[in-house]
């Protein structure tokens, strides 16, 4: 089937739903919404960057755990695995949509302290009581796995080689987009600059363009920019654009197996990344940025990452950057945890915002989520009712003692 061209002009004044921003989470609200077959409204996704060069979709490192402190968190990565693994099933068996990979390498989480190794029993015992295949490991017990570990320090570490890892992310937005806009969906490349509200609902948007649109319910899956969306309606929510950066790179004397996804007590992560190795870290300082703001720091790498990657992995003394970019989480400063929902004085403004870095391996569970609150005024298949806005109103943090 050929798809439309994608133009800056909407072809109705008014549409059901207007998805504002198309990237990975809007997308994944678009092809699941136009999937169900109880809903059969109009959907708009208007995206202000169709080549989607600077968004928080081109700079992932698509990554997926089950290793949460929260039920929620650990259930919503659990489905991811499951839609990763049947994709092509989802997309409704299309012989055209590939199969996605999901490399299965585990995270290995490293405590260097016993408070910290408490945290990780805790943790473990919940993520085993919902399925997951955590274990915990000695340091004997990770040299004999993983000798190639300088494991000075570590008392214990946590490992789950089931269903974590990484996976082809792109692959889903790609597909997502596509299918989304063979069910009808209407994308534009185009940017919402206001919204018109009267009292409990907003009325309308109006476009870059001078386009106004009337809309029945919008979704705010702006990214990093959730914040500037939710203002034009006179709502806030506490998300901003920090800095993540990210290196590949090769090594002369590549380990003689994966490496699973690291979380070094020095506050950097390495992993197998194909034939290379990537590793990422916050900056010291992790102040919010410009939303046009990719400086790339090169000094981080002399400076923090390629020590602590050596100290930790000697056989890494001799690599190479080969690839670095910079990229913006959707920093939630509440708690780091998602948003999704509507706020509870504009009905027909719902958020899906605030992923802090774990928005890839929640995209399938919150395209799922927003499509059944549209449709059905409720969350059906798993309840994210603890992800409300309602707890920013009260100024209720939801913790998750699992971030990275």
């Amino acid at each position: 089937m050929k798809l439309p061209t994608i133009t800056t002009e909407p072809k109705r004044a008014a549409y059901d739903v207007v998805v504002v921003g198309g990237a990975m989470i809007g997308s994944s609200v678009a092809w699941f919404l136009s999937d169900n077959e109880d809903f059969d409204g109009t959907i708009l996704v208007v995206e202000r960057d169709p080549t989607y060069q600077w968004c928080s979709t081109a700079h992932t490192n698509s990554c997926m755990r089950q290793q949460f402190s929260n039920e929620i968190n650990i259930r919503i990565s659990q489905f991811a695995a499951e839609f990763v693994k049947n994709f092509r099933d989802y997309m409704g068996g299309d012989p055209d949509v590939p199969q996605v990979p999901l490399h299965s390498f585990g995270y290995m989480y490293l405590a260097d302290s016993e408070g910290f190794a408490d945290v990780l029993r805790q943790n473990q015992r919940l993520q085993a009581d919902l399925g997951a295949g955590t274990r915990l490991m000695a340091p004997d017990e990770i040299a004999e796995t993983y000798p190639f570990y300088n494991l000075d320090g570590i008392v214990l570490g946590s490992h789950n080689p089931v269903d974590e890892g990484y996976f082809e992310g792109s692959t889903l937005f790609d597909w997502w987009r596509r299918k989304a806009r063979q069910n009808g969906v209407e994308y534009i490349s185009n940017e919402v600059v206001a919204m018109a509200r009267s009292g409990d609902r907003v009325d309308s948007i109006a476009l870059k363009s001078g386009d106004v649109i009337s809309a029945g319910t919008v979704v705010n899956a702006s990214g990093p920019r959730a914040m500037l969306t939710a203002r034009m309606a006179d709502l806030d929510v506490p998300v901003e654009p920090r800095r993540r950066y990210t290196f590949i790179f090769d090594a002369e004397d590549p380990l003689d197996r994966e490496l699973p996804l690291t979380i070094d007590p020095s506050g950097i992560h390495v992993r197998t990344d194909g034939p290379y190795y990537l590793c990422g870290c916050p900056p010291d300082e992790d102040p919010a940025v410009d939303y046009d703001d990719f400086y790339l720091d090169h000094s981080i790498w002399e400076s923090k990452l390629w020590p602590a990657v050596a100290n930790r992995i000697p056989a890494f003394e001799a690599i190479k950057v080969v690839n670095s970019w910079v990229g913006h989480y959707a920093y939630n400063t509440l708690d780091q945890n998602a948003i999704i929902g509507p706020h509870p004085e504009v009905e027909n403004f719902i958020f899906v915002n605030g992923f802090s870095g774990h928005g890839f391996q929640q995209s399938p569970a919150m395209g799922r989520g927003v499509s059944e609150l549209i449709t059905y005024g409720e969350f059906r298949e798993l309840d994210l009712s603890l992800l409300g806005y309602e707890r920013v109103v009260r100024n209720e943090p939801f913790l998750e003692k699992a971030v990275i």
